[in-house]
């Protein structure tokens, strides 16, 4: 599908089903569960699972996915325009089967699962039947992956694992959890790693304490800080081949950072509209908030700000359907991600200054909001390295210049356009 500024009539009319459903039958199911990723959860469950019946019955269930998969195949362009509805609220991307990280943790198992872990735990994910954890950051790791600890020593044929992990993504309730450890000491730091599938209640799994993320009110928090314990898993939970985790690891990165600037836009815009209809609804002094100039700046720098990442957002998700690589695009996925959580800081902001009092109470999500922009400043990977990354992949390509000084100076221009119009100069009788 190629985007023109329009989407077309068929598809557009599925997204105007999804706008309408999103907002009567979803947003109102986040008023009342605590967790949409808790499939343990009854009251979720009896909420949650019609709403995806619905969904499957208008085949838009996880359209992340081939058909190969279970999916409609629609390619990221048409996700990102679909995880615009869904980004503004908590169960929209449970709701339709596409929510991180089970989406990315998915996409692991498809590409590198064996046919066990596949019947295992692909298809009850798949389903929603099942939640599943991403478990790679470190408390000493950091954005730097090649500092990871966490080691797995093949012992006949089963792996030991040790080490720990920090915040990992839903291990409250998962079935199972992802994990990256160095298997190759003495091999290059980008080849000493693998990863694998833990099931999460595998003797030796240790639940040192739950951990809680400023903004979210749920009574315990959902991602974990992980020991691990001499944790045997079966040689066949290894994903991939030995030494290839940072290569499984961008299978799910890749598609997991631009499926969050998808949905961020959708939040952002959330927060454009409320500070729009307060602006035109508030009176002070006399006037209407939005007839006051800085009001009307920051409506227009709002504007300008969602729309540059959006457009950004969709053209990075045109290039992956186009070359079907991650790899290729990734310095575009780094100025997506790297963008995200400014703008949403940004427009957040101003829809707190607009509202005033009312802005910062519990009674409206923008402090959540604004709290959500620096968890996305960290999440997959902090801003400052997908800067630098992307800065090294812009700078690969430029040539280097020659001589004392650089060949686009004036005066070296003057010249060889002089030089190469000399006859049209001459016959023109043009002096200088």
């Amino acid at each position: 599908m190629a985007w023109d500024f329009e989407t077309d009539p068929e598809f557009q009319q599925e997204l105007d089903w999804v706008e309408e459903f999103v907002r009567t039958e979803v947003e109102p199911v986040d008023q009342v569960i605590e967790h949409a990723w808790n499939t343990r959860d009854p009251l979720r469950n009896k909420l949650i699972k019609p709403l995806q019946q619905k969904v499957r019955e208008r085949r838009l269930w996880a359209c992340h996915l081939g058909p190969e998969l279970g999916g409609p195949g629609y390619g990221q362009l048409k996700l990102a325009l679909l995880n615009e509805k869904l980004g503004r609220t908590h169960s929209g991307p449970v709701v339709f089967g596409c929510q991180a990280p089970d989406s990315g943790n998915a996409e692991i198992l498809a590409h590198y699962g064996s046919d066990y872990l596949k019947k295992t735990y692909l298809e009850p994910l798949l389903e929603n039947e099942i939640a599943s954890c991403f478990s790679m950051t470190e408390p000493h790791g950091g954005s730097d992956p090649t500092g990871f600890r966490t080691t797995a020593v093949l012992d006949g044929d089963t792996w030991v694992i040790n080490g720990e992990k920090w915040f990992s993504s839903h291990a409250l309730f998962a079935e199972f959890l992802i994990v990256m450890a160095v298997t190759e000491p003495e091999a290059p730091r980008h080849r000493s790693m693998s990863m694998f599938v833990v099931p999460a209640d595998a003797p030796g799994v240790e639940r040192v304490r739950d951990v809680s993320v400023w903004g979210h009110e749920e009574r315990v928090g959902t991602h974990q800080y992980l020991r691990y314990n001499d944790v045997r898993v079966p040689a066949e939970n290894l994903l991939g081949e030995r030494g290839e985790g940072f290569a499984v690891a961008q299978t799910r990165l890749g598609g997991g950072r631009i499926h969050h600037a998808m949905r961020t836009v959708g939040l952002v815009g959330q927060a454009f509209e409320l500070m729009k209809r307060r602006a035109v609804s508030r009176t002070t002094k006399g006037e209407r908030l939005a007839d006051k100039q800085l009001v009307q700046e920051m409506i227009a720098d709002s504007w300008i700000q969602l729309e540059q990442f959006r457009l950004l957002v969709l053209r990075t998700a045109w290039k992956i359907d186009k070359y079907n690589d991650y790899r290729t695009v990734r310095p575009d996925i780094a100025a997506v991600k790297a963008a995200m959580p400014q703008v949403l800081l940004d427009v957040a902001s101003r829809a707190i200054q607009i509202h005033g009092s009312l802005g910062i109470s519990k009674e409206l999500p923008f402090g959540k909001w604004v709290m959500e922009s620096f968890h996305m400043g960290l999440a997959d990977g902090a801003t400052e390295v997908h800067k630098v990354n992307l800065a090294k992949a812009l700078l690969r390509r430029t040539q280097p210049d020659d001589g004392l000084f650089p060949p686009y100076i004036l005066p070296t221009l003057s010249e060889q356009a002089h030089q190469r119009y000399a006859d049209v100069i001459a016959e023109s009788g043009t002096h200088e």
